[in-house]
């Protein structure tokens, strides 16, 4: 049976403080304010747009989306308005969210209208403070930048404990939080409901079976030699030798602050003010150590439409005839593509997760 896809758009105003209440068909409704819903499930002929692309990346700052829809009806989208964006299929009990995001720019012409929006993470992208923490845990600090950034968190594991840790006007808030992240191991990105998500990969929150000849179109694979086999990572003067608080004192003897991770060579040496105890150095050369391990291996797959998958799944191929490609992977970035002319398609791009 052939698969028709669907697609849900409910607009909101910013003004509003979020995504108004459905209404349906191709004519704006107020509700307390004004709100537009498009909803291809509810009304076949609703479908004025020709080609939708939302596309998150645990390695992009800002996810994104964009979509082209007919210069027909009375509705015209408002750069400031938040869209909830769901898809999936005729006949699904319910659609799938994918994101939750904010019209940036609009492109009219004289047939077809073109909108850009990004994600919630954007705000943190221009979003600086000058602050100092003391005693206080990697999530607490990246709760306290996405507090300020205005995204909400959903989930924000501890990580490492910083006796002192200085947020500098230098750097984004979206920056601070990523350094955050790379040290201590964990992911960093905005989940579909705009929410930001702080936490070390374990598995995969949820796992795809992908088959060859099922599910997969296409799929690329590139697997290289990481660069260096050994990370050796150096903290501040004195951490362990006085106490993590007196970083005042000065030392001759920094191998008490030093985290190792591998014993192979070439050897990768780091210098982390920030660490100023072996425990919190040893965290930060194993995740890097981890890091480069796993980005040995990345690859891209391309399948029929799958809104399912989302950033903090995990994908398992399998039935590839090349036995050594049948693994299961991290999921590292997913973009889903409605087009007209193509059908709907998700391309997930993914590395190791050994």
């Amino acid at each position: 049976m052939m698969l028709k896809p669907a697609y849900k758009l409910t607009f909101g105003s910013a003004s509003d403080g979020g995504v108004l209440g459905a209404v349906s068909n191709l004519s704006p409704v107020p509700i307390g304010g004004s709100g537009k819903v498009i909803d291809t499930t509810a009304e076949p002929q609703a479908s004025i747009i020709t080609d939708l692309m939302v596309s998150v990346d645990m390695d992009t700052p800002a996810d994104g989306f964009t979509f082209t829809m007919g210069q027909v009806g009375t509705f015209r989208p408002e750069t400031g308005g938040i869209v909830i964006i769901e898809l999936g299929y005729d006949g699904d009990d319910e659609l799938t969210q994918v994101m939750t995001g904010t019209i940036r720019a609009i492109e009219s012409g004289l047939t077809t209208i073109r909108v850009v929006g990004h994600a919630a993470a954007e705000q943190m992208l221009y979003g600086c403070i000058d602050e100092t923490f003391e005693n206080k845990t990697s999530g607490e600090i990246v709760t306290r930048l996405a507090d300020e950034g205005g995204v909400p968190v959903a989930e924000a594991e501890d990580g490492i404990t910083f006796p002192a840790y200085v947020v500098d006007g230098q750097r984004s808030l979206y920056r601070h939080a990523l350094d955050l992240a790379g040290l201590c191991g964990f992911d960093l990105y905005l989940n579909s409901d705009g929410e930001l998500v702080f936490k070390q990969y374990a598995g995969g929150a949820n796992q795809h079976v992908l088959a060859y000849g099922q599910h997969i179109i296409e799929l690329n694979v590139w697997r290289t030699s990481p660069r260096f086999g050994t990370v050796e990572m150096w903290g501040e003067s004195p951490g362990g030798s006085q106490s993590e608080e007196d970083w005042a004192w000065l030392t001759k003897d920094f191998s008490a602050l030093k985290g190792v991770a591998g014993e192979n060579p070439p050897t990768r040496l780091i210098e982390k003010s920030v660490l100023r105890s072996r425990s919190a150095a040893h965290t930060a050369s194993q995740a890097l150590h981890t890091r480069m391990g796993r980005e040995a291996i990345r690859g891209e797959v391309r399948l029929y439409g799958a809104p399912q998958i989302k950033l903090g799944d995990a994908i398992h191929i399998q039935d590839v005839p090349e036995a050594a490609l049948n693994k299961v992977y991290q999921v590292r970035s997913v973009t889903h593509r409605i087009s007209k002319l193509r059908g709907f398609t998700t391309t997930v791009g993914f590395r190791s997760q050994e």
